[in-house]
């Protein structure tokens, strides 16, 4: 940079920036896109949206309207759930003659509960390289804003739409510690809010995101029990896509997890009162109680199968 360039503004040094970075040829650039405001694009995303030789998005439609308001007319190649394998080698073959290919999804990061995960993979198989450009994730936007102390989140995306196994789904998930993200669809929100209570407990803090980063975003903590009534509340509170975010199992929610876990391998191999003993004698609780709880797991298994 010489001396005449100190006196730039702050927009023109960060273009500056942006054009002095490395652009490899034959590389498939992951570009993250806002999730609403599009004021939340990087200006690495416009650099690269404009230089690749074609873009690769789940919706052309929204791609190109996207690309228009920031006046960028690189091509768009179709690449969704439907066929994002083909789209794959297509991509691959493109990377290999020396293209720059961006690939994005209709809104946030590519890959996370959106398609480009197999595409992705099939780049790295191919021994090509992807460069990842940050930037909005529905998840991390709900996460900052949320308030829960916990050092880890698992990101478990949109639950199944089918009840027993969406049920089985939060079972797993019901002793974890982490803070629990899922992201949502407003015509299945109630129901999700239902499930999530009767698995989880109503005492546990939940924080829906609603609208993020749009005009109309809302940000609502409270306790799981009581999330129902704030969605019944007003017909608003149900529209737009959601990320809820479900505090922790508390400890001794883990502790019954742990107890289950070696009940369920005790069952596996030996009859329930021998089961309720053997896991007294590791865990130091009470044989009684965990006779009960033996059959209630042995009966439990019975009815899944």
């Amino acid at each position: 940079m010489t001396s005449e360039d100190t006196s730039l503004s702050p927009e023109i040094s960060a273009l500056h920036d942006v054009s002095q970075q490395s652009y490899p040829a034959g590389a498939l650039y992951v570009v993250a896109t806002p999730v609403g405001n599009a004021g939340d694009i990087s200006l690495r995303a416009l650099h690269v949206l404009a230089l690749a030789d074609a873009v690769a998005c789940e919706d052309t439609r929204n791609t190109r309207q996207l690309l228009n308001r920031y006046g960028i007319s690189t091509p768009l190649i179709a690449a969704h759930q439907h066929n994002e394998r083909e789209a794959a080698q297509a991509l691959v073959a493109r990377l290999q003659a020396g293209e720059r290919i961006a690939l994005v999804s209709d809104a946030g990061t590519p890959a996370v509960s959106d398609p480009g995960a197999r595409i992705v993979d099939t780049v790295i198989e191919a021994g090509l390289r992807v460069i990842p450009l940050p930037g909005a994730s529905a998840a991390i936007a709900a996460l900052s804003a949320a308030g829960l102390v916990a050092d880890q989140f698992h990101f478990a995306g949109f639950l199944p739409a089918r009840a027993a196994q969406r049920d089985s789904a939060l079972r797993k998930l019901a002793a974890l510690p982490a803070t629990l993200v899922f992201y949502e669809a407003p015509h299945r929100i109630v129901e999700t809010i239902d499930a999530l209570c009767a698995a989880l407990g109503g005492e546990r803090k939940v924080v829906l995101g609603r609208e993020l980063t749009k005009q109309f975003e809302q940000i609502h903590r409270c306790a799981l029990k009581d999330a129902a009534a704030w969605l019944q509340q007003d017909s608003n509170h149900q529209r737009g896509e959601f990320v809820v975010l479900v505090e922790g199992a508390p400890e001794q929610d883990q502790d019954r997890a742990e107890t289950d876990r070696i009940l369920a391998i005790l069952l596996s191999e030996c009859p329930v009162k021998q089961a309720a003993s053997l896991a007294a004698r590791i865990t130091g609780l009470k044989k009684n109680a965990l006779y009960e709880r033996a059959l209630e797991l042995k009966a439990g298994a019975g009815a899944e199968d």
